[in-house]
C-alpha cells in the first residue's frame, strides 16, 4: 500500500524520487520550505564527491538480502564501492589514452582499470587502483560501438537483437540476442555485418538474452500514485533546482503533469525519446523540490548528496511508484537498447527488477544519484533487468543543477 503523505501534496509527490523512505517517517530538516521553486541553473553542476555518510540499517539489510551478503559484508562492500567511486576519475586520468575502461571487482573490493600500456599501468596502480592489461582502449571500443549505433540508426536492428554494449572486462562489443532468435536470418545478417565492418579489429561477442522483449515501464492511470501525464503514470526521478528529471517516454514537451492527488504540478519543459530517454519537468503551483528519495518503508528516506557515477560491478538500488525499492548491481554502461519505438543510446544496464509505472524513478548508489528508470524486461516476482538513463547527462543537456542536501 502506498505510504501516506508526510506533508501535503507538493512534498509528498516529489518524495517519489524513487528509492528511500520509512513508512510514516519524518522528513529531514534539509527539505526546502514551501513556495515557488528556484529557477534552474544555466550550467550543469560538477558532480559532487561521494560522501562518507554511514548507510542506514534498512539499506544494509535490503541490499544484503538482494546480494546474498551478511550485514558486515554489505557494510564493507558499500565502503569499498564508495572508495572506488572517488578513485575512478583520478585513475582514469592516470591511464590517459591507454585507458581501457574500469569496473568494481567485488571479490577484491577494488576498482580495476584496463590499460593498454605497461607504463601507464604503473601510474594507475600508484593512483590506488588495480590494473589489467587489455588489447583495446576504451576509445577503440566506444568507436566500434558507435559504428554499430550509426548502422542501426540507418536501418533498425532486428527485433531479435535486444541490446548491445561495450564490455571493458572482455575487451569487446557484446550483442545481446533474444533466446530463440539466434538462427533468424535477420539476426545472423546483422551480426555478420557488424563483425565485418570497421577498421579496428575489436572482438564482437554474442550473448543470449531473455526471450522477452525490452519495454519501457510506463503504465495506465492508477489512483494514488506519484505523477500523471494524460493517461500515463510514471515516477519522479530526482529533484533539480526548479523541478525534477524523469523518463522521456512519459511525456512530450509542453504536456502538463499532475501529482498523486490530482493537483497540477507543472509541465514537461523538455523531453527526448527514442534516441534518449530523459525529460525535465518544471515545478510550481505550491509544489517544491527536496533532495530526497523514497524507500517505501523498506529503507529510510535518503538525502541525495551528489551524482558521482558508480562503476560497473557496483551495487545499486532503484525505487518507483509500482514495485517500490529493489537493489542489484551495475552490469554494463553505454548500452544501446532496441525498444520497439526505436533505439536508445548510452544507457546503463542493471539486474534490478522494475514494473510498469516505475519509469522515470530513481537509481541511486549510496547517496549518489545515478539515473532515471527507462525500461527492461521481467518483473519483481520472477526477476529481470532494467536500464537507466544516467542523470549527469540529463543535467548537462538541460543545464540543470541537482538539488542536494
Amino acid at each position: 500500500m502506498r505510504r501516506k503523505p508526510v506533508v501535503r501534496a507538493g512534498l509528498s509527490a516529489l518524495l517519489v524520487l524513487g528509492a528511500l523512505s520509512g513508512a510514516g517517517g519524518a522528513l529531514s530538516s534539509a527539505a526546502a520550505a514551501p513556495g515557488s521553486a528556484a529557477p534552474a541553473s544555466k550550467a550543469a553542476a560538477e558532480p559532487a564527491s561521494a560522501s562518507a555518510s554511514a548507510p542506514s540499517a534498512g539499506l544494509v539489510r535490503a541490499l544484503g538480502e538482494e546480494l546474498g551478503l551478511t550485514t558486515d559484508q554489505t557494510r564493507q562492500r558499500l565502503s569499498q564501492e564508495s572508495a572506488a567511486m572517488k578513485l575512478e576519475p583520478r585513475a582514469t586520468r592516470a591511464a590517459g589514452t591507454s585507458f581501457g575502461g574500469s569496473w568494481f571487482d567485488a571479490d577484491s573490493g577494488r576498482l580495476v582499470v584496463g590499460v593498454t600500456s605497461a607504463k601507464k599501468a604503473t601510474a594507475v596502480r600508484a593512483a590506488g587502483a588495480s590494473t589489467r592489461m587489455v588489447a583495446h582502449s576504451a576509445a577503440e571500443l566506444d568507436a566500434a560501438k558507435a559504428r554499430l549505433d550509426k548502422k542501426a540508426a540507418k536501418k533498425a536492428a532486428p527485433a531479435g537483437v535486444s541490446s548491445w554494449s561495450v564490455d571493458p572486462r572482455a575487451g569487446s562489443v557484446v550483442i545481446h540476442v533474444r533466446r530463440g532468435t539466434e538462427h533468424d536470418a535477420a539476426v545472423r545478417a546483422f551480426i555478420d555485418d557488424v563483425k565485418r565492418s570497421g577498421p579496428t579489429p575489436v572482438p564482437v561477442i554474442v550473448e543470449q538474452a531473455t526471450a522477452q522483449v525490452p519495454t519501457t515501464f510506463a503504465a495506465g492511470t492508477v489512483g494514488g500514485d506519484p505523477y500523471y501525464t494524460g493517461n500515463v503514470r510514471c515516477s519522479i526521478g530526482f529533484s533539480v533546482q526548479g523541478g525534477f528529471v524523469t523518463a522521456g517516454h512519459c511525456g512530450q514537451a509542453g504536456a502538463s503533469v499532475s501529482g498523486w492527488d490530482g493537483s497540477y504540478i507543472g509541465a514537461f519543459q523538455g523531453s527526448s525519446f527514442p534516441g534518449n530517454d530523459y525529460a525535465y519537468v518544471s515545478v510550481g503551483s505550491g509544489w517544491w523540490t527536496v533532495p530526497v528519495v523514497l524507500g517505501w518503508g523498506t529503507v529510510p528516506d535518503a538525502l541525495v548528496r551528489g551524482s558521482v557515477e558508480a562503476p560497473i560491478g557496483a551495487s545499486i538500488c532503484r525505487s518507483g511508484s509500482t514495485s517500490h525499492w529493489h537493489c542489484g548491481t551495475v552490469l554494463a554502461k553505454n548500452e544501446t537498447v532496441n525498444y520497439s519505438q526505436g533505439a536508445v543510446y548510452q544507457m546503463t544496464k542493471t539486474n534490478v527488477c522494475a514494473e510498469p509505472g516505475d519509469s522515470g524513478g530513481s537509481f541511486i548508489s549510496g547517496d549518489q544519484a545515478q539515473g532515471v528508470t527507462s525500461g527492461g524486461w521481467g518483473n519483481c516476482s520472477s526477476g529481470g533487468e532494467t536500464w537507466y538513463q544516467p542523470v549527469n547527462e540529463i543535467l548537462s543537456v538541460y543545464g540543470l543543477r541537482l538539488h542536494t542536501a
